[in-house]
């Protein structure tokens, strides 16, 4: 290994499982966001000669969020196979339900919203963070959030409602 590769792997193994769960609750998709979390970490490692000493991890997550930006700007085409992939999961019912539920409220916010709910409330950002990493001021920061958490609490309401009907 080169010089600073052992500090890299030390870096991906402690933020790889972070940075897919991030970009799962931005996109909602699973193989999607193994991806853009890969992208992030081979762009990082790119860069990881000049970034190391300083928010290793900040970088990596600016470059996932750009990166998933960019693919809502310029979607990949993707074309449908007979092969389907390993599903190599285990019993986990009550943990479905909830990544079920929360991609669902996520999925009724637009791309931008949710990317802010992300960073603000998952990543535990400033606001002013949260601008500067999407290009987008204050103030729509700000206005977008207020707007997607109205949302998100009418859609537990919504879902409260239809379990309590339910029983």
């Amino acid at each position: 290994m080169t010089r600073g590769d052992a500090e890299f792997v030390e870096f991906a193994q402690a933020a790889s499982a972070r940075l897919v769960h991030a970009a799962y609750l931005m996109t909602g998709d699973h193989h999607r966001a193994e991806d853009a979390a890969q992208t992030a970490l081979v762009r990082t490692y790119a860069s990881w000669s000049r970034i190391r000493e300083g928010d290793a991890y900040g970088y990596a997550r600016s470059v996932l969020v750009n990166h998933l930006v960019d693919g809502w700007r310029r979607p990949i085409r993707e074309y449908p196979t007979e092969d389907l992939p390993d599903q190599g999961r285990g019993d986990v019912a009550e943990e479905v339900t909830t990544r079920r539920w929360l991609v669902t409220v996520l999925g009724a916010l637009s791309p931008r919203e949710r990317a802010i709910v992300v960073l603000r409330y998952y990543f535990d950002l400033a606001e002013a963070k949260v601008a500067d990493e999407l290009g987008v001021s204050l103030g729509t920061v700000k206005s977008t959030s207020s707007r997607a958490l109205e949302k998100l609490r009418a859609a537990n309401i919504r879902a409260s409602e239809t379990q309590e009907t339910c029983r």
